[in-house]
């Protein structure tokens, strides 16, 4: 099966100020999404592995290293995520993004070892969806636990689902937390 793309989103943030500090090194952040077909179509279908098998990977060569160019900067932080137009269900957009196939590819390009945190629901055109992001080697990393809202507009419509990938340079700007276990004693 080939996928439809309808749009591909490419957003950077680069942050170099929060709460009146300076942010060095200034903290980027690159999301990239594609806007697809449901391969699934409306409705209940009760294998979705075998499609997932066959077009996971497609869909992480379009996302994956593309979001890892576009943040311009060695990744440390990732996620991804998959919002599923109306028509389709919530299980249709996990099948795509929690497959190894899809999942390796942005790993391998970001240099990556750990799970990559996900997000993904049902949602109407326009409809924010917060895409929760790990350090990408030690998801015990507290400084690199972070929340991005991604919106696209338009997107997706009932028969579509926006899948992507979401990398960041650092960890929170201005970050400050001990480190994971300090209150406790633990390391």
């Amino acid at each position: 099966m080939t996928i439809s793309v309808r749009k591909t989103v490419r957003h950077l943030e680069v942050t170099e100020l929060e709460n009146g500090q300076p942010v060095s090194p200034e903290h980027r952040l690159a999301f990239v999404g594609i806007v697809i077909e449901n391969p699934y179509g409306s409705g209940y279908t009760q294998d979705l592995v075998t499609l997932a098998d066959e077009i996971a990977e497609s869909i992480g060569d379009l996302t994956g290293p593309a979001c890892v160019e576009l943040l311009g900067a060695p990744v440390e932080a990732f996620g991804k995520v998959a919002l599923v137009g109306i028509g389709g269900e919530v299980e249709h957009g996990s099948a795509l993004i929690h497959n190894l196939k899809f999942g390796n590819v942005f790993r391998n390009a970001a240099g990556g070892t750990e799970l990559l945190p996900a997000a993904e629901k049902v949602g109407l055109p326009g409809d924010p969806i917060d895409v929760p992001l790990k350090h990408k080697t030690d998801s015990k990393t507290r400084s690199h636990h972070q929340t991005v809202t991604l919106q696209v507009p338009g997107a997706p419509l009932p028969n579509e689902i926006l899948v992507g990938c979401v990398a960041t340079s650092s960890g929170r700007p201005l970050s400050r937390l001990a480190t994971f276990g300090a209150e406790t004693g633990e390391k």
